[in-house]
């Protein structure tokens, strides 16, 4: 019997998680399945080569490199053409809200099963009105433990529509390598201490939390701090403050390295916590009050069961001073024995079970709805309300005026990855090894989807 062929996509979030829970369900099942990721996050780059799993970037909407209006169709039709070339029997998508055009999807004629990987922990805003009716137009719902769960209160934590498993972590002390070893890799000092930060950078008051972590770590001999953006702000003027010694690095994934480190700060979400405590590093986090995901919520239960420390989000100093905790070998002690207790974290491979179960078993005994003409009226009600959404709440929009041109490339090397994402060049990825046929599919959705005239570059 030939493996089946399991997409998994994933939208743009706010930091990795939906990215990194995608990756480690698909390790969990390349000895079974063929499993493909397909997403709008640029940290897709490094997947290919760092864990050999074929891959497809798809730019987002919020490049605005075609219409607004036909972003949804350009995704439906991305996703469809995939679909037809692989023979997948799954769609799956980690992400707060499903697209319109993934709903479109499933409008089709195209056999497959349909599946929502929906995160709890939300916020309470306007999205909760929607997820009765997100969840009608899936096959099937899985939410993803959080080990913070009994601190949720949000819109999911009632709803009794999605299978819940083990919360997920790339981080496994199977795979992760030996201190020395991945100080090596990192280029770090063996016998000095070591900090991870993990806050990113951008707007004025997340600099001024990054500014403000570092300060707390002035005075403690021999550091070597260790971030994984460049603590610069848009001006390229440096956030740290003078005496550190600063390395930036890029790894993927990078809780293989984590027992490099000493200690870390780091925002509070999913797959921040997941890997570190895991992985026992003494952690203060710093929370990220934007989007949906309630981070304060999952970093006070850290805090009150002794497994991190919390700094106040809102109080700079608190955050220096949180910080300076580090420092002391018996907090870090405490809070490493404490994440000593945690359970091993299962849930990539429960959910790949969950997702070969579905495409292995017999056609009709899926979750769901089946009307098609209900799902057409839920996916234009849903499209609506998403614009009038996004309307009133718009998305940060990350922006190049585009060349004129589109690139099609099957590169899975990481340096050129990103510099096509991040390049003012129309960039049409394709998986490795695709046919002709579906390269002149994606040649026929391109020209549909952009509406200047445009150069096809082929390589």
């Amino acid at each position: 019997m030939s493996k089946p062929t399991i997409i998994l996509a994933t939208s743009n979030g706010v930091g990795m998680g939906h990215l990194a829970r995608a990756t480690a369900v698909a390790i969990a099942l390349k000895e079974v399945a063929n499993p493909i990721i397909v997403s709008m996050a640029g940290g897709i780059a490094e997947i290919p080569e760092f864990l050999d799993i074929r891959c497809e970037y798809i730019p987002g909407r919020d490049r605005l490199w075609m219409p607004r209006q036909k972003w949804d169709k350009y995704l439906r039709d991305r996703l469809l053409a995939l679909i037809d070339e692989t023979d997948a029997k799954v769609l799956s998508f980690d992400g707060v809200v499903p697209y319109p055009g993934l709903f479109a999807t499933r409008i089709s004629k195209r056999r497959f099963t349909l599946v929502w990987i929906r995160r709890g922990l939300w916020q309470k805003n306007l999205l909760r009105f929607a997820l009765p009716w997100y969840s009608k137009v899936m096959d099937f719902v899985i939410e993803p433990g959080d080990i913070a769960r009994a601190y949720d209160f949000g819109p999911t934590s009632k709803r009794s529509d999605a299978v819940l498993t083990s919360p997920v972590s790339l981080f496994t002390k199977d795979t992760a390598l030996s201190r020395i070893q991945a100080r090596t890799i990192l280029g770090l000092d063996p016998n000095r201490p070591a900090v991870l930060v993990q806050l990113g950078t951008g707007d004025s008051d997340v600099n001024e939390k990054m500014t403000a972590a570092l300060n707390g770590l002035l005075g403690w001999k021999d550091l070597q701090v260790v971030v994984t953006k460049a603590a610069v702000n848009k001006d390229g003027i440096s956030l740290a403050p003078e005496g550190l010694d600063i390395k930036t690095v890029r790894y993927f994934p990078l809780a293989k390295l984590l027992k490099a480190f000493d200690a870390s700060i780091c925002a509070t979400g999913y797959n921040g916590v997941h890997e570190l405590l895991p992985a026992q590093i003494p952690t203060v986090f710093v929370s990220n009050i934007r989007g949906t995901d309630d981070q304060e919520a999952r970093a006070r239960w850290c805090q009150d069961f002794g497994f991190a420390l919390r700094a106040d989000q809102s109080d700079l100093s608190d955050i220096t001073n949180t910080v300076k905790k580090l420092q002391d070998p018996e907090v870090r002690a405490q809070l490493n024995a404490q994440c000593a207790k945690l359970p091993e974290l299962t849930g990539g491979a429960q959910i790949a079970k969950i997702l070969f179960d579905l495409a292995t078993q017999a056609e009709g005994t899926k979750q769901g709805i089946s009307s098609g003409i209900f799902r057409r009226i839920v996916y234009v009600g849903i499209r609506r309300s998403t614009l009038i959404y996004r309307f009133i709440k718009p998305h940060k929009i990350n922006q190049l005026t585009p060349n004129g041109t589109i690139s099609f490339n099957e590169t899975t090397n990481p340096a050129e990855l990103h510099e096509f994402i991040k390049s003012t060049t129309r960039f049409e990825h394709l998986v490795s090894g695709a046919s002709e046929t579906y390269r002149i599919r994606r040649e026929e959705i391109a020209s549909e989807a952009y509406s200047a005239p445009l150069v096809i570059k082929k390589r």
